[in-house]
Order: structure tokens, then sequence, then C-alpha cells
């Protein structure tokens, strides 16, 4: 089974029309994944191929539309190469020597930033020779560049290492996603509802990923019901170091945990892991704020048909509107889909984007920190609308020290 993408370094590659983009991404790959013409803008939609780059591990290649395209469908593509900046871990800027201008740096200047480390490629040096005084630019600034040819195979030995070397330590060294909460040889309780959304025959990403990272980790865990949960706990003789609920079942999981036990929901966890827990702790508390009539955002990172009592698009409004006592003006969106301008809103409210990389949701919310625009995610929103915020941040002291010391 692959890798999900939350766990691949997300390699972006930029640069002018018919640079050889696609070129360098088939080479790397040893596949024909983009299509290759001598014809600029070949390349429309951005490209994904996810791949295991050794020793470095799972990683995501997205190749784009060239940045300097031209014309009404042009300016489309240039939309969404630009796009792709928000998921990008590490940049890739393919161009040769004849080519280098003002483009390459505005691509530099840009990722300089956003503070997303990158790397140069001087492709098609069996054609156009070292220009030193670019080169020489280059090193006194402390850019990273590598010499290809991705037709005859030039280089690319070097690009695959100088990726390895250049990929953020953030990445390599990503903390778990509740393993430090519980620790080695102790066990943890996943309450886990099989409801009508629920997939068939399998978990959801987030269980998944929560059960596997204990297991790395050398701890254990129980997967229960949540009308199991009881029965659960009366058989432990040592008491878990915490129960991890999905926010859908908070307040039944937090009637029958004990107050000594701490308890948390896997949509808590995930913004830990994929954005920022303190600034989406600050987020939720603007429910307060709301009054009726307000615009409220609420995205999803995943484009599922909703099925009958969704989270996102039902249960989530209902219980905003129950705690605001008036109806809200709520917008959903979907997938990588987000608004121009934000700044109508006075909340937006995101799922734990378990299917992005960091990157992303980071991005989304240094957006929304711009705009002055509170942004949460479903199960910091939900403890906060029923009344068990608190409660739900007590396995992490420091996010639970903001909400015990707002004005």
């Amino acid at each position: 089974m692959r890798a999900p993408k939350t766990f691949r370094l997300h390699i972006g590659i930029f640069g002018k029309r018919n640079t050889g983009k696609s070129s360098i991404l088939n080479a790397l790959t040893h596949q024909d994944v983009s299509i290759v013409s001598d014809v600029a803008g070949t390349t429309t939609d951005p490209v994904e191929k996810p791949m295991e780059l050794l020793p470095l591990g799972p990683v995501l290649f997205i190749d784009t539309a060239g940045i300097d395209d031209v014309g009404h469908l042009g300016e489309k593509r240039i939309t969404k190469t630009l796009a792709v900046f928000d998921r990008t871990d590490l940049g890739v800027i393919v161009t040769n020597f004849s080519d280098w201008g003002d483009f390459e740096n505005k691509i530099m200047a840009e990722f300089k930033t956003r503070k997303i480390p990158f790397v140069i490629v001087f492709n098609k040096i069996d054609i156009f020779t070292e220009n030193p005084v670019i080169t020489s630019q280059l090193k006194n600034i402390k850019v990273k560049y590598v010499f290809t040819s991705a037709t005859n195979g030039i280089g690319l030995l070097d690009l695959r290492q100088l990726l390895l070397r250049s990929a953020p330590g953030d990445f390599i060294n990503r903390p778990g996603i509740l393993s430090d909460l519980v620790g080695p040889g102790e066990a943890a309780i996943l309450v886990v509802p099989i409801d009508k959304e629920a997939p068939k025959g399998r978990l959801i990403l987030p269980q998944v990923q929560s059960i596997r990272d204990l297991l790395d980790n050398d701890s254990f865990c129980v997967v229960v019901k949540e009308r199991e949960l009881r029965k659960a706990l009366s058989r432990f003789n040592k008491p878990p170091k915490l129960v991890v609920t999905d926010s859908q079942a908070f307040l039944k999981v937090a009637a029958d945990t004990p107050p000594e036990i701490p308890l948390t929901s896997f949509s808590i966890l995930f913004a830990r892991f994929q954005g920022d827990l303190t600034e989406m702790v600050k987020g939720a508390m603007a429910i307060d704020k709301l009054k009726t009539g307000d615009k409220v955002l609420i995205a999803e990172a995943c484009s599922h048909h909703p099925i009958g009592e969704d989270i996102g698009t039902v249960k989530i409004p209902r219980w905003l509107t129950q705690y605001v006592g008036g109806k809200l003006e709520i917008t959903s969106m979907r997938g990588h889909d987000f608004p121009e301008n934000i700044s109508e809103y006075k909340l937006i409210i995101h799922c734990g984007a378990c299917m992005w990389n960091r990157r992303e949701m980071l991005s989304r919310i240094l957006r929304a920190k711009q705009a002055r625009v509170p942004i949460t995610n479903y199960g910091l929103s939900i403890a906060f609308s029923l009344g068990i915020f608190e409660r739900a941040l007590k396995p992490f002291p420091a996010a639970l020290d903001i909400f015990k010391n707002q004005d």
C-alpha cells in the first residue's frame, strides 16, 4: 500500500515553459509521467507522481505548468501553478543559462518569503554552457544548483543527491501524532464510531495513522466503539495514558471517561500534527464572538460526497447555531479550492487535513492570520461548542494555558 500524501515530501517543480521540467520529472521517476514536447505549454494542470526517493523515503513530485504562460487559458494555468506553492516542501526551479532572468528571481523570492528550501536545475547543459556570472551570484547568496541534461541523463544522480541534502529537517524529524502523549509500554484507547460515513471494511486515515504511530513507538492500543468504552476501561488494571475519540462522539466519551484520564479527539491531534495547535485554539475561542448572520467558512480537504448527518455540512453548523443562538451564513468548500478573499469571514473551520501535507495546512493558517480571520478545526470547534473545550485540551498544557489565560 502506498504511503498517504500526509507522509510524503512534496517536491514542486517550477519554471518557464519548455525548460524541460517534465523531462526532469520523467528522468527522475524513470517513467513517462508528464507529456514531453517541443511545443511550449504542453503541461496544463499540475501533474503528481508519488515515488520512493531513497534514503529519504516517500515523496510526491508535482510538475507544474510554465509560470510564464500567456492568454486567458494561460492565466488559469498560472493560478493553478501558484497554488502549488502552498503545498511545496522542497522547490525545484528548472531553467537554463539562456533563459535565466526575472521569472527565476521571482520564484526564488517566493520560496524565500515562504521559507521553503529550494534548488536550481540548469537543464540542457549539453546545449547551453555555464554562465559563471550567474553561478557566482548564486554562490554568493548560498543557493544550491546542479547541471543536468534530462535527455542525455547527465547530472541526474547529482540532482537526486542534492534533493536529499536539501530536504527540510522538520520533515525528516517530524514528531508523532500521539505517541509522545502515551509513551513506550503504555496504552491508549481509541474510540471509533461506526456510522454511515465510516468506510465499509476499513478505518479512516487518521485512525489508521494513529494506530501505526503507537506501534512504531512501542505503545499499544485498544480500539472500541463508543458504546464499548466503559466496558473496556473496566478491564484495565492500570488506567490508559490517553483516550482518543472521533469528535462526533465527544459528549458520550467524555461522560464515560473518568476525569483523571486525559481525553482528546483525533481531529485535535491533527490540529497539532498537521497545523498549528496554538493558533487553532485561539481560533476556536472566537466562536464566543460570533453573532447571528456572521459568515463562517467550513473547509474540507477531502472531496467525498456528504452522506446523512455529515460532520462538516450538517453537525458542525447545527452545533454552532445552537451555541450562537441564531442562524449563521455558512459556506462549505472542498479539496484545494479556497476563496481568494477570506476577509469577509468571521471564522474558518477546517478539517484535520489528514490527506494533505503539513505545508498546505500551514499555508492556509498563514493566509488566515494575514487576513486577521480566526481559523480552527473540526475537533476544536466541536469541543468548544459542546462545552468540553478545557477537558479536550488537558493533554496539551501550553494550549490549555492559552484558553485559561484568555482576556
